[in-house]
């Protein structure tokens, strides 16, 4: 194969697309070309975006592009298989180095052949060979090589094996022979073409992780474990984090040594409004930070752990084909569980990653639950230590009350939108052990995300609400939403107050909460029903503006007053039930 000339001097950098079927290992490749972290878990639908980055190739800088997972470039797409045709009908891809599972070929294949017929200058990565080995599935990468005329790289991408035989291959990257043989039937030349270079042998996958593969599937089994699962995050999160941690860093950190320290230092300051910004009621120290640092990063930072682990389990697909009959209730499938996953860690980026839904009807469903009923990991994690403190029957009846409205609201909406349903097509990565580093390197850029992006907004709510104090402002939405707060939900007045910070930022509001309940100011009855009216409050604005841009100003305010209206009425009914039954907990 002769040096392609793209590598030669030109007036901008060769832009290359990673391009490959979903949960393929592209962002792990990506990674390892750029230097850059690309969120990478066990389980299609990771990356939802066109990520961009630079790699070194000989002496001349690239441009890499990590793209999301496709099945097909050919016939009815999804929004997502949409983007990366375009990319590459419009020349924004000059190059594409296809990665492959190498478990299964003939997928890989079929895929091959319809890259080809963009007649880009290609490289083929057969990645994860290790776990295609353990399956007995061997591959003659130099004859397929010579079949296709391109290069092929046998690859580990998670362990850096075959990255740097990637580099040295770019030079002599070509187009693929399939391109050139017209009328080729992509399928019949997948099979045939699979069928000559790969080899099954010996399996030497474990017992066990195939029967935990199939069990989580399955209703009778799969249903203890979902418990198992909930238990061991309740513990993690609700017990560790937002006691033991939460406690350490509030009582002791900020609460005997920083803000003392900070209302001390602050004391000189001549100027008392100055003194109140920073170490009032509502200061950057005493307020904003302690919410940030204190109340919510201890959670945040441990549900990001634990969720981390059950992303490269390999558990989230089969949870997904455990719920697949209920989502289908709501309009639906069990696709629909991974952006309702992913909006435990953010709802913004839960909203983007409906776009792997298939239809408009259900991408319009999906964002309006998410919305509605998806607390995101700083709420969730403090509904789950006030909660976890009070009873396992409060946590369980929030979410109770929770799942049922949005199994309700999914129910009519079903019946209610015009469209259709897509099939439900998802392809089961291997059970496996998470990587340690994967793990941390995972859990700490989304913990840098949150210091970098939530703790400035938590500073900014509270330099808002210290304005809206001063100004009266606060007091008069305070008093406009008491009748509601006090009178249908039966909260305290200073409830009011919380639900105000929650309009701007719901996990602000929660953290409120979490206050109020360590003060001895809420019941557990009242406790339920605050913690259920913020679960269903407004989205936070990030995730408003989110949804927005993917569905039109009319369509966010109509998610917005729906929301906000189920949110009021469930508390009310909520209150007046569980006061009727006398519960207590």
């Amino acid at each position: 194969m002769k040096a392609t000339p793209l590598l030669r001097l030109r007036a901008h950098p060769l832009r290359i697309a990673l391009i490959g079927n979903p949960n393929v290992g592209k962002s792990v490749v990506f990674g390892r070309l750029t230097g850059r972290y690309a969120t990478v878990s066990n389980y299609p639908g990771t990356t939802v975006t066109i990520t961009k980055g630079r790699a070194m190739v000989g002496a001349e800088m690239c441009d890499v592009i990590d793209t999301p997972g496709v099945n097909a470039l050919e016939g009815v797409l999804s929004e997502d298989e949409r983007i990366t045709r375009e990319m590459l009908v419009d020349g924004g891809a000059e190059m594409v180095v296809q990665i492959a599972d190498a478990r299964n070929l003939r997928r890989a294949l079929l895929l091959t052949s319809q890259l080809a017929d963009f007649k880009r200058p290609m490289i083929l990565v057969l990645n994860m060979l290790d776990e295609a080995r353990a399956r007995g599935v061997d591959i003659d990468s130099e004859a397929l090589a010579e079949c296709l005329g391109i290069p092929v790289i046998e690859a580990v991408a998670t362990e850096g094996r075959g990255m740097s035989e990637l580099r040295a291959a770019l030079p002599v990257a070509a187009i693929p022979r399939a391109a050139r043989d017209a009328g080729i039937d992509h399928l019949h030349w997948a099979d045939g073409t699979a069928a000559r270079f790969r080899t099954i042998g010996t399996v030497t996958l474990g017992r066990f992780q195939e029967w935990l593969g199939r069990a989580v599937r399955q209703p009778l089994t799969g249903l203890p474990i979902l418990a198992l699962v909930l238990y061991v995050t309740y513990l993690f999160v609700g017990v560790l984090g937002a006691q033991t941690l939460v406690g350490a860093l509030e009582n002791v950190v900020f609460g005997g040594y920083i803000n003392p320290a900070a209302t001390a230092l602050t004391a000189h300051i001549p100027i008392a409004v100055a003194r109140d910004f920073l170490t009032g009621q509502y200061g950057l120290i005493t307020m904003g930070l302690t919410y940030s640092i204190a109340i919510v990063l201890p959670v945040v930072t441990t549900f990001f752990l634990v969720f981390g682990f059950f992303e490269d389990s390999g558990y989230i697909p089969r949870l997904a084909i455990f719920a697949d009959r209920l989502f289908r209730s709501m309009g639906l499938n069990g696709k629909a569980v991974l952006p309702m996953v992913l909006g435990l860690g953010c709802d913004t980026m839960a909203t983007m990653t409906t776009r792997i839904l298939g239809t408009p009807k259900e991408r319009l469903i999906a964002i309006t639950l998410i919305a509605l009923g998806v607390p995101c990991s700083a709420q969730l994690a403090t509904i789950m230590g006030i909660l976890g403190g009070i009873s396992v029957w409060a946590l369980l009846t929030l979410f109770a009350v929770v799942l049922m409205q949005m199994v309700i609201v999914g129910f009519l909406a079903a019946r209610a939108l015009p469209g259709d349903r897509s099939d439900f097509i998802l392809e089961l990565p291997p059970i496996r052990m998470p990587r340690l580093r994967n793990l941390l390197t995972k859990t700490g850029l989304r913990v840098k995300w949150y210091l970098g992006e939530a703790v400035p907004l938590f500073l900014i709510g509270t330099a808002l609400l210290f304005l809206m104090d001063r100004l009266g402002a606060l007091a008069w939405l305070t008093s406009a939403a008491r009748p509601i707060v006090t009178g249908a939900l039966g909260l305290p007045s200073d409830a009011a107050q919380v639900f105000v910070m929650g309009f701007l930022r719901r996990d602000y509001g929660a953290a409120g909460l979490f206050t109020m309940a360590h003060d001895g100011s809420l019941t557990g009855l009242q406790a339920v029903v605050a913690l259920t009216v913020m679960t269903l409050f407004v989205p936070c604005v990030a995730n408003l503006l989110m949804i927005i841009k993917e569905r039109g100003l009319r369509v966010g305010v109509a998610i917005l007053t729906f929301v906000t209206i189920v949110a009021i009425s469930t508390g009310t009914v909520l209150n007046t039930i569980l006061r009727v039954l006398h519960v207590t907990f």
